[in-house]
């Protein structure tokens, strides 16, 4: 089903490569803060979706403080991987590759990011659709080769985005 369209050892090659703005602050700041306290604020949700597609920020300001506090705590606080990326598509604006983004940032077990790139790297032409068994075998295949190449989640997600900003045609 997914097959890496370079060698494992060059994940962190492709990753070092890799430079995205406003990252630092997400990772270094929001995420550690809304991990420790088991939800997103509102201010924080609003800054990683703008992060991950800033097209949906008119939908994702339009959830409020108390609905995006309940929906994240309830998701980051699941135990089970297929609940906590339905429960986040029920905040406006969060679609699989956000909800994504949400718990590979904030939660305390690692996930991959859901795009159109990694996907590309993993040697999808075309993204499928979405679907809850594609999300368990994605999130499975990543971290196994996250555990394989004894790299972070982050690491080969940078390295999956660069390869294909690189080297896919558009």
């Amino acid at each position: 089903m997914f097959k890496l369209r370079f060698p494992e050892d060059q994940i962190a090659h492709w990753a070092n490569r890799y430079s995205y703005p406003s990252e630092d602050r997400i990772a270094s700041e929001v995420a550690p803060m809304a991990r420790e306290r088991g939800y997103l604020t509102r201010t924080e949700f609003v800054e990683v979706c703008k992060w991950k597609t800033p097209r949906s920020q008119p939908l994702v300001k339009a959830n409020s403080p108390e609905i995006v506090e309940a929906v994240t705590r309830a998701a980051l606080e699941s135990r089970i991987d297929e609940v906590k990326i339905v429960v986040l598509q029920a905040l406006r604006g969060v679609a699989w590759p956000t909800a994504s983004t949400i718990l590979h940032f904030c939660d305390k077990q690692p996930y991959p990011i859901l795009d159109f790139r990694a996907l590309w790297s993993l040697g999808y032409a075309k993204p499928p659709t979405y679907t809850v068994e594609f999300w368990r075998e994605y999130t499975t295949f990543v971290r196994e080769l996250s555990q394989r190449t004894g790299t972070s989640m982050r690491t080969v997600d940078r390295a999956l985005w660069q390869y294909s900003s690189e080297r896919q045609r558009t």
